[in-house]
């Protein structure tokens, strides 16, 4: 296949020569340049005195002493405009978004030509449309058409509102023009416009040659006809026959626009010639391929271009990405064996860690500081430290995440414990240095760039050009932002910068570099322009990618924009028409993928272009389907055998003579008994359980809390006394201050893990005061609980109760211990005689039902009431009886559970029951207690016994373990 740009430089050799240096070629788009530079030589096969190449864009750029201001200064001086014309303050974030989409109005106003004062005629002036010559009467009844909409009498507040608006566009476009103007700057269109209708405007070259372009502006039309009236310029159109074809009772829409300027620009080319313009028709493999994800599409690039020799045929060959944001998934899906590849699209920098970073560090400086303590909130710092950047600002950034969440749990930091190198030091600057809001955001701007440099710094030997042009890239933003800032072009709080930043960093995007002439090319849509392929590879070619962005968003309605000939619908969908076919014309091996899912607003519909060839072209189109060749993941949960290794984790954990710190827990045999599984999962394979890492307090460590705050009250208590009399309770009750204390020390223990010796203030945020008050409650109504019971003597707290226990398995004897620690066991005298309580404290809201019987508490189908609690009492209970130590006289035990929720009326009672009648002597139940938790036991360690799943799906729902079960 020879290319359009071959058959262009064979002709520019044979009519001009090979000296072209006062040649200047342009094109749509900078890509082509390097292709036919290398054409011209092939084709003059000598040395060549090169032309100069220049897109149309550089072209305007050069004749004009105005410069274009990036899209930042553009947006905040129309902010500027508009608030000076309407009186409205709108903030400058809410306004960016709808600011561009204005500007692109006034762009696309001036490179039409279009009269602004008469687009945004005010609605009074209507009656003068019947005399406006410059109109025709089809233009004129579009306008009446629109303004009819808001002339009835029952106008709406949003038409009155629109018409204010639209009332004032005009004024904003001439103060906007005005302000751009007295700075030397300009947006793309008002430079262009002021170019060609400045006759002083001179252009040097000798010849001017237009190539490959399709739809032209106004503006750009203008240029042209001068230019060709001066003899300078010559005009080379890429095109077929196919949809040029004018004899068919409607035009194709993709040649509707050059088919209109080949009269006033003739084509260089013979527009007849078939070699050249009749190659659609031409014998063609297309293959269209429906897929159910988008990342599917991106899997499948590495074996199409393994196949059929694409890979091998380098620069022939193309991935075309209807859809950019394909580009990563793209990248990572490329075979390792490809050689040279050149990726033309651009990276979006929203996707690359830097930007995570640059949210994390705004963050730190706006929610994460606490202005009024001049400290940090330790979940904002976190976020910061564990982002894999952070090592590139502080080496010790590791040392400082340990010291404040391991070591201690720092909620709120303050900056003495977090600046402990420079890095750490710059990371954590005052930014506010009492600046007011309006000016704390260039200081922000300028600590991040501080920060950006220091990452650059520490981050020489980096060898991924991804991460250097993400860092270049985002330091120019920020910069841009600190320089407008400071001018004071820019004048916004920290909150308007914040959601600015957002903005601009969604919609920027970081360009590849390399040899475009070199391997095979991935590209989006507009870089394929006068390019030509062999091999071609469309993904994503769904309705709404292509053609792209066909909703007509603007200010100007369509019938306005119609009637003064500016870009609408119809405009876009005859340009990617263009882009489309042109794309095909000259491939012969063509694959065009499709998502065909209706998901996420995504219509699951083939572009109409592919609909356009399947009716309209003679060419056979293969069609097939691609599936991800997985299944959805269902929990299947199966037994899992105890192997050597299984069996060797198990004893390691539990048999004393390999651990000597082995200990069988009532919590384990719990868990064995609601799922052996999902016993296998924590116990065997270790898998734990993630723990949040909050400010807020979940149940377990609420109730740690509440468990040794009451663990310290009672031990000042039976320190001062033997017997716990009800005036002692009394009088704490009076005390708040010494309950308030023991919870104090309990959250610096358990939740800041403060050190015993080390003193700090206790610090708590809303929810942990919420929870201090809750738990202060409690505490209360437990010493009111207990002042029911007094007097009664404390024999324990937070006590270790274990036995030695023997386990009998597979034929082997397996020696364990067996217990845990209970948070009371005390001594009462009530009805039923003296006995001891062994006490576990329950704050949790859920009541349980008394069981019947023994059997009741080894039942799996109970543990929905609460027949785990029940084993760990009775356990600890039995325990503690057979101790010498704890129960000396050998009293009756009863094991109690205290649920402080739960404890209204006078005659509450904790003990727990069979059926109604309590456990006053647990003794009368150890036999047939111990023989059942040996058969649990046994079977537990037996090797023979698998790891059988339970049949409870409502256990599964609630299991941290239901993603990996089964797997």
């Amino acid at each position: 296949m020879k290319t359009f740009l071959e058959y262009v430089a064979r002709d520019i050799v044979s009519k001009h020569g090979t000296n072209l240096a006062d040649t200047m070629i342009v094109f749509p788009n900078k890509r082509a340049s390097l292709f036919l530079n290398e054409y011209l030589v092939r084709a003059a096969g000598k040395p060549v005195w090169s032309p100069v190449y220049t897109t149309i864009s550089d072209l305007f750029r050069e004749h004009s002493d105005l410069i274009v201001g990036d899209n930042i200064k553009l947006v905040c001086d129309l902010h500027k405009s508009f608030v000076a014309c309407t009186g409205i303050d709108e903030p400058l974030d809410h306004f960016y978004g709808w600011g561009q989409l204005l500007l692109s109005d006034f762009d696309d106003i001036d490179k039409n030509m279009a009269d602004a004062g008469k687009v945004f005629a005010n609605l009074k002036d209507i009656h003068e449309l019947d005399g406006v010559a410059y109109l025709s009467p089809e233009q004129i009844e579009a306008i009446k058409t629109f303004f009819s909409n808001f002339t009835e009498d029952h106008d709406s507040e949003l038409k009155r509102r629109f018409l204010r608006l639209w009332s004032k566009f005009g004024d904003i476009y001439s103060d906007y023009n005005e302000r751009l103007t007295a700075q030397g700057m300009a947006y793309e269109g008002a430079l262009y416009r002021r170019v060609v209708t400045d006759t002083a405007v001179e252009f040097s070259h000798g010849s001017y040659i237009f190539v490959g372009f399709n739809l032209l502006q106004k503006v750009e039309r203008q240029l042209f006809k001068h230019l060709k009236s001066e003899g300078k310029a010559r005009f080379y159109w890429d095109l077929d026959k196919y949809y040029m074809a004018a004899d068919g009772p409607v035009q194709h829409e993709a040649g509707h626009y050059i088919s209109s300027y080949l009269s006033d620009f003739p084509n260089e080319l013979d527009s007849h010639a078939t070699d050249i313009y009749d190659n659609f028709a031409a014998n063609k493999q297309i293959t269209y391929i429906s897929a159910p994800t988008e990342n599917i599409q991106a899997r499948y690039v590495s074996k199409w271009l393994h196949d059929n020799g694409r890979m091998a045929a380098g620069r022939s060959t193309a991935v075309v990405l209807c859809n950019e944001s394909l580009l990563n998934a793209v990248i990572h899906s490329l075979p390792d064996d490809i050689g040279s590849v050149n990726i033309t699209t651009g990276y979006p920098l929203s996707q690359s860690p830097l930007s995570s970073l640059l949210y994390a560090l705004i963050a730190l400086q706006t929610s994460g500081y606490d202005a009024n303590h001049d400290r940090y909130r330790l979940h904002y710092v976190n976020a910061v430290l564990n982002h894999p950047y952070a090592c590139y600002i502080s080496a010790g950034s590791k040392e400082l995440h340990k010291a404040i969440n391991t070591d201690a749990k720092v909620y709120f930091p303050d900056r003495a414990t977090l600046c402990i190198d420079d890095g750490l030091s710059l990371l954590f600057e005052d930014t506010a240095n009492g600046a007011a809001d309006a000016t704390r955001a260039g200081q922000i701007t300028s600590w991040v760039i501080k920060l950006l440099k220091r990452i650059a710094d520490n981050s020489a030997d980096e060898k991924d050009p991804l991460f250097k042009e993400s860092l270049f890239k985002m330091y120019t933003l920020v910069n841009r932002l600190d320089g407008l800032i400071a001018s004071g072009d820019l004048t916004i709080d920290v909150i308007t910068l914040q959601r600015l930043l957002n903005q601009i960093i969604q919609s920027t995007s970081i360009p590849f570099h390399g040899e475009p002439a070199v391997g095979v090319q991935v590209m989006g849509v507009l870089e394929t322009r006068n390019l030509d392929f062999d091999h071609l590879l469309i993904l994503s070619c769904n309705e709404g990618n292509m053609p792209k962005g066909v909703n007509d968003t603007s200010f100007i309605p369509y019938s306005i924009r119609k009637a003064h000939e500016l870009t609408t619908v119809d405009n876009k969908v005859a340009v990617y028409s263009y882009y489309f076919h042109r794309l095909l014309q000259r491939a012969t091996d063509i694959t065009i993928l499709y998502n065909n899912a209706v998901s996420n607003g995504n219509a699951g519909e083939m572009s109409r272009f592919m609909l356009q060839i399947m009716v309209e072209s003679n060419h056979a189109i293969a069609q097939k389907a691609l599936q991800s060749g997985q299944t959805p993941a269902v929990c299947n949960p199966r037994e899992v055998k105890k192997s050597g290794h299984i069996m060797d984790n198990l004893l390691a954990r539990f048999d004393l003579s390999r651990n000597p710190q082995a200990l069988l827990t009532p919590s384990a045999i719990n868990r064995y008994m609601r799922c052996q599984l999902q016993f296998y999962y924590n116990y065997v394979c270790n898998i734990k359980e993630l723990q949040d890492d909050d400010e807020g307090i979940d149940n377990r460590v609420f109730g740690n809390i509440f468990h040794l705050a009451a663990q310290y009250i009672y031990e000042q208590l039976s320190g001062r006394q033997d017997v716990i009399t009800p005036s002692a309770l009394k009088s704490l009750l009076s005390q708040p201050a010494a309950i308030e204390r023991a919870v104090d020390s309990a959250f610096n223990s358990e939740l800041f893990k403060i050190k015993a010796g080390r003193v700090r203030a206790t610090e708590y945020n809303g929810l942990q005061l919420i929870n201090r008050a809750v738990i202060i409650m409690y505490l209360r109504r437990l010493i009111e609980i207990d002042l029911k019971q007094a007097p009664f003597s404390i024999v324990g707290l937070e006590e270790d109760v274990r036995r030695d226990f023997v386990i009998q398995a597979g034929g082997s004897t397996i020696s364990t211990t067996i217990g845990g620690r209970v948070d009371r066991i005390d001594r009462i005298s009530d009805g039923a005689g003296e006995r001891l309580r062994v006490v576990d404290y329950k704050t949790g809201g859920k009541k349980i039902k008394p069981l019947p019987d023994i059997e009741a508490v080894f039942d799996p189908s109970r543990l929905k009431d609460h027949s785990d609690y029940y084993l760990q009492a009775m356990l600890y209970s039995l325990i503690a009886g057979e101790s010498a130590q704890l129960n000396p006289a050998n009293l009756p035990v009863s094991p109690a559970l205290l649920f402080i929720q739960h404890t209204a009326g006078d005659d509450y009672d904790p003990t727990l029951c069979f059926g109604k009648a309590p456990i006053t002597d647990v003794m009368e139940h150890r036999d047939r207690f111990s023989e059942q938790i040996k058969e649990k036991v046994n079977d537990m360690f037996n090797p023979d016994i698998p790891f059988v799943p339970t049949a409870d799906d409502n256990i599964c729902k609630t299991c941290p373990y239901a993603a990996i079960c089964g797997l």
